[in-house]
């Protein structure tokens, strides 16, 4: 219901994401996200979590989770969805991942999970 009060973009992370697992569930996945634009990985997105990773609370093995933070926040998103609670929509790790963003020049997305994006509408 709220879905068009709000511009929508996935990452190549969330295709190759949505990609994996049970091909009719896979293909369901992808019909759903084809029209969504595209956000570029770009070098700096590279760069900003590899800085996560290094000086902040993301440990190696979530490299890929870095990275979905580290996209939306190159690409300046509002707000970064998010049913990962261990690494990505986990309030512990927020402070730290705003200072690292902020140190690097950018604003970070509020983080959250879609629940908490829900406005008026529970």
């Amino acid at each position: 219901m709220r879905r068009p009060k709000f511009g929508i973009y996935v990452s190549q992370m969330v295709i190759q994401e949505a990609s994996a697992g049970d091909k009719n569930a896979a293909n369901l996945r992808l019909e759903a996200l084809r029209e969504i634009p595209l956000l570029a990985t770009q070098d700096d997105a590279l760069m900003l979590a590899e800085r996560y990773i290094e000086k902040g609370p993301l440990p190696k093995k979530a490299a890929e989770d870095a990275l979905h933070i580290a996209v939306a926040t190159v690409h300046g998103m509002d707000y970064l969805l998010s049913w990962n609670c261990k690494h990505i929509a986990n309030a512990e790790m927020r402070q730290a991942i705003i200072k690292i963003s902020q140190a690097c020049g950018y604003e970070c997305p509020i983080i959250c999970t879609p629940e908490e994006l829900m406005g008026d509408s529970l």
